[in-house]
């Protein structure tokens, strides 16, 4: 049936498994928009405050449900504002579909200049081009369907971000439906050699251990890994950036590791492994500590990127989800005897007395929290909040690990509370809340009340411990807890362990608007995962024979 273009790219983004949009509008989207707006019963749209917000919302909403989001602007002065988030996005692989409006195809016909153009028309295509995989402009109707059915398959098989430009004057034009295309063809022989020789080598192993990453949350295989580990009876770790991976499996989850900087508990089983066994690891600084010399890549298995590398064996072409089906089918029917892996003890039990507030002592109120009461997903931001993420109990966790952008937090919680239906934890940063956390005003219009924890120290302290001198990490003291009662929620001031127990028990029971609960901190007070990192960092770049 033909169909305005528009109506035709919501029902393509609906049936390639997109569940809501986030947007700005502007007068070059609004067309698009019209339809948007005429759409919600298939495809939710959200409006927040600031581009950047839109993108880390839709990454983060990405995410969580394991399927493509929609992030919508309009030309130059929105998509360009939100270059950041979508850069992230590719990082870390979150299939994040940006809409962005676009003059008129006999508006660009004129030869004038036109508002929000930067340097040519196409500069902003251009710009996308290096942080999407894969891009169309929408200005051909009959040509349309063929490049919304493109660009979607690229977003879903490599689970990275793609760009689609709608000229306003043909966002009406009449379009055919989109027939979506199959899944990009592989060798099924190679996907079996390839899990024959993995087999044979944990089968020879004295410690095998499994390590995940990402990309198995990015392809929805979260369900399947967890049983392959339960009937492989090996310990699992989840990478930095796979945080809260198998987090409510029964498979034996060890913890993060982070090279030298994580636990030396879980540094050990994946260092001394013989046979390990890498699924969907990003094989970046953050994920393996800055010490990456500490895993001897020739006897590990490496399967990302749709390809599998086994020792100086290569298996290019071996989609994630396959290779996984076909280690199911190999693997025993029931559990091996578990190796025997014992999991760091969250710290718990926060004691409730004078004492200044340290980052530990938040993780512990949380833990307690969340035992008591049930997990809640959370979204944590750049900084010490995502370091002391790592010392809570295991739950489900969305955060910028990798790409280590400031911004994320907020705009992701209410991304995962669109995608999800449940109420998120955010963790964040004053100065990562100071450029997103206002973001938080739009609760009240949908509903949302998401728990919101401030590490609020007056400084970009991450930064502090890398260069302690100077002053350039000073913030201003914000009285955040004040602004969030004028801005629809509730807030706590906190500085003492008693004051964070009473806040954080109160917040969790007042489920009617957003919570923020703005722990004051002193300089200086980090995390001790965060310690671990900068000394493993520092120590990676110091100059050969350096003591």
């Amino acid at each position: 049936m033909i169909k305005p273009l528009a109506r035709v790219l919501i029902e393509a983004l609906v049936a390639h498994g997109a569940r809501e949009a986030f947007g700005i509008p502007g007068d070059f989207a609004l067309p698009f928009f019209r339809h948007l707006e005429k759409s919600a019963d298939l495809l939710p749209l959200y409006t927040l405050s600031h581009e950047p917000g839109v993108g880390f919302a839709a990454d983060a909403a990405a995410r969580w449900h394991q399927g493509i989001s929609v992030a919508c602007v309009t030309y130059g002065a929105g998509a360009l504002n939100m270059v950041n988030p979508i850069a992230g996005a590719f990082s870390e692989k979150s299939p994040v579909v940006v809409i962005s409006g676009a003059p008129g195809v006999k508006e660009g016909a004129r030869g004038l200049l036109l508002h929000h153009q930067a340097k040519t028309l196409d500069s902003q295509f251009r710009i996308y081009q290096e942080i999407t995989c894969d891009q169309a402009v929408l200005d051909d109707p009959v040509r349309a369907p063929a490049d919304i059915a493109r660009v979607l398959r690229s977003c879903r098989e490599q689970s990275r971000p793609v760009y689609i430009e709608v000229p306003r004057d043909i966002v009406d034009a009449p379009c055919a439906p989109v027939a979506p295309l199959p899944p990009s063809p592989y060798e099924p022989a190679a996907v079996a050699d390839c899990a024959n020789e993995v087999m044979e080598r944990l089968g020879r192993a004295r410690q095998p251990v499994l390590l995940v990453g990402v990309e198995v949350r990015r392809f929805g295989l979260e369900e399947r890994v967890a049983d392959l580990a339960h009937r492989l009876g090996i310990p699992v770790a989840t990478t930095f950036m796979g945080r809260g991976l198998l987090a409510e499996s029964r498979a034996n989850v060890v913890g993060p590791y982070m090279g030298l900087a994580g636990r030396p508990e879980v540094s050990r089983v994946v260092e001394e492994s013989d046979g390990l066994l890498m699924l969907g690891v990003l094989m970046s600084d953050t994920n393996f500590g800055v010490s990456g010399a500490r895993v001897d890549l020739r006897g590990a298995m490496l399967a990302a990127d749709r390809a599998v590398r086994i020792g100086f064996h290569a298996y290019p072409d071996v989609p994630l989800g396959a290779l996984i089906d076909a280690l199911l089918e190999r693997a025993p029917g029931h559990p091996r005897l578990t190796t025997s892996a014992a999991l760091p003890e969250p710290p718990l039990g926060l004691i409730a007395d004078d004492a200044p507030v340290t980052p530990r002592d938040i993780a512990a109120g949380l833990n307690d929290l969340l035992l008591e009461h049930g997990p809640m997903p959370v979204a944590a931001d750049m900084g010490d909040c995502l370091f002391t993420a790592m010392d809570m109990v295991q739950t489900p966790l969305v955060a910028p690990g990798y790409y280590a952008t400031m911004g994320f937090g907020v705009p992701a919680g209410l991304g995962v509370q669109a995608a999800s239906g449940r109420r998120p934890l955010v963790l964040v940063g004053d100065g990562a809340f100071q450029m997103t956390g206002w973001e938080l005003g739009v609760c009240a219009r949908y509903g949302w009340a998401p728990l919101v924890v401030v590490f609020n120290n007056a400084s970009w302290e991450m930064l502090r411990t890398f260069q302690p001198e100077g002053h350039c990490h000073d913030l201003d003291v914000w009285p955040f807890a004040r602004l969030a009662d004028v801005m629809g929620g509730r807030g706590y001031a906190v500085s003492t362990r008693a004051e964070l127990r009473a806040a954080l028990a109160a917040a969790h029971r007042d489920t009617g608007r957003f919570q923020l609960v703005d722990v004051r901190l002193e300089r200086g007070v980090i995390s001790d995962t965060l310690a671990r990192f900068v000394a493993a960092v520092k120590g990676a770049n110091r100059p050969p024979g350096a003591g």
